[in-house]
């Protein structure tokens, strides 16, 4: 694949993250990621706002802004590791598959496994990986494919490359994958290697930077070695040409769009 087959979205987290702060809506963030030089977005089931069952509106919106859909994501208090909420949680997803169906291309991403009540550790593997096979199959039949986004958040079940290793053996192989260079790293793993282990189940990728105590920083002044990721993702038999720049840093929450803005130059600067 050559650079100029690569796309260039970006997720909507960094607005997110400011909570009552942020007071805009989903076209807020359109323009914003427009105007920052993107090709794609990202968005979750908070901040989607009034779109969220106008799917043919917010397609509109999207075409007006010459951005796609890069892929839905949604996250569940349950952590998708209570048995008992398994049915919403599908529910749910089901909801959010639907959705995406309008936009050709577009996916579902899942968010990480989270330990959020007592119990087994291995039990909560097992359910988080029976929750995210049953939505995969349900976005099968709709022609959507689900991916999984791990995360080194508070409490989540997937942190470290044993963690990976122990639910990925467990999810079906239609069952993707977004692999995060920041939570990878976080986690205390290689990037390199974790994505050459799961590189099969690989569909896109987010892409952001943290520095060498973990903590989070713009794009290119930290540890991740940008380049070095997306030559092995975009060689991923599965992947399908976007990385989605995420941003969670300080600096970010004083001005979300002048970051993902920077972000996108850091990116032209090393020639993508």
């Amino acid at each position: 694949m050559k650079n100029a087959e690569l796309q260039i979205g970006c997720q909507t987290f960094t607005w997110e993250m400011l909570g009552t702060d942020w007071g805009g809506g989903p076209d807020d963030l359109v323009r914003a990621i427009a105007d920052g030089g993107y090709a794609g977005i990202e968005i979750t089931d908070t901040m989607i706002g009034h779109y969220a069952l106008k799917p043919a509106a917010f397609a509109r919106t999207l075409t007006d802004a010459g951005l796609a859909l890069v892929s839905f994501a949604f996250g569940s208090a349950s952590g998708f590791t209570m048995a008992e909420k398994i049915a919403s949680d599908l529910d749910t997803a089901r909801r959010w598959v639907d959705f995406a169906a309008n936009f050709p291309g577009a996916m579902v991403s899942m968010g990480s496994a989270t330990v959020v009540s007592d119990g087994p550790l291995d039990e909560k593997f097992a359910i988080a990986a029976e929750c995210y096979n049953r939505a995969a199959e349900i976005g099968q039949s709709a022609g959507v494919v689900v991916a999984v986004h791990p995360s080194s958040h508070h409490n989540t079940l997937l942190f470290t490359r044993n963690d990976y290793d122990r639910l990925f053996v467990l999810l079906d192989p239609h069952v993707g994958w977004v692999p995060d260079t920041g939570h990878i790293l976080r986690g205390g793993q290689q990037v390199g290697d974790t994505l050459a282990a799961y590189r099969d189940r690989i569909r896109y990728v987010h892409l952001k930077d943290v520095d060498a105590g973990g903590t989070w920083v713009m794009l290119g002044e930290g540890v991740c070695d940008v380049p070095a990721v997306i030559s092995a993702v975009r060689d991923a038999p599965n992947f399908i040409s976007w990385i989605v720049v995420e941003e969670e840093s300080d600096h970010a929450g004083t001005n979300p769009a002048a970051a993902v803005r920077a972000n996108r130059e850091t990116l032209r600067r090393l020639g993508f």
